[in-house]
């Protein structure tokens, strides 16, 4: 995520044109935060801010210690709320250890990496498999979309001020919206099939 002009424009007359008040500077560099956040239909989990670059092994530690952590609150979220709806199963202990999640990454270089998929397969994590190249196939790019047009009217001045308002707006983003861009996948793949492959609306 990035923050410059923000589009901000100037009113001036005729013969101003050249005056500074009157100009408008432009960032060529704007500054940004690399951010790696999760979502399950129940709701965001947790925000790392990135330092640098992603090597597989950065990567492995964030989903040590931001993806697992959200998933299995995600999933005791999830499962807790199907006992009060259908009262199927005896216990939510017997639940819980039933419980499976899928999990959904792009194929970043990090991502991909053989040690990667080594960590995911050590700690039991299932992955989806994947096509390249298809961000309208990943509900979290619909998500992220969400929350940079909720930060339109924001002006952060730096980077800290940046990540702040990511977190805040971040914190906001009800479980309910979550559970509707989850749902939406089938309708999403169905889109993308008739357009074989072609770009879509999402």
């Amino acid at each position: 995520m990035s923050f410059g002009n923000q589009g901000a424009r100037v009113w001036r007359k005729t013969g101003e044109k050249e005056m500074p008040k009157c100009l408008k500077s432009s960032v060529k560099y704007p500054q940004s935060v690399m951010v790696w956040g999760a979502m399950s239909a129940a709701g965001v989990g947790p925000l790392c801010f990135i330092k640098g670059r992603v090597n597989a092994a950065s990567y492995q530690e964030i989903l040590e210690h931001f993806m697992l952590p959200s998933a299995e609150k995600a999933l005791w979220r999830c499962i807790y709320q199907d006992i009060l709806e259908h009262f199927m199963l005896p216990s939510a202990d017997q639940l819980f250890e039933d419980a499976d999640f899928i999990f959904q990454q792009d194929l970043a270089p990090a991502h991909s990496a053989k040690s990667t998929k080594s960590w995911l397969n050590d700690h039991g994590v299932g992955v989806l498999d994947w096509p390249a190249n298809s961000p309208d196939l990943n509900p979290r790019e619909n998500l992220w979309s969400i929350v940079k047009r909720k930060m339109r009217n924001k002006r952060p001045k730096n980077a800290d001020e940046l990540k702040a308002t990511v977190k805040e707006t971040w914190a906001f983003i009800p479980p309910q919206q979550c559970y509707k861009l989850i749902t939406s996948m089938p309708r999403q793949i169905e889109v993308v099939i008739k357009a074989k492959g072609a770009p879509t609306k999402y």
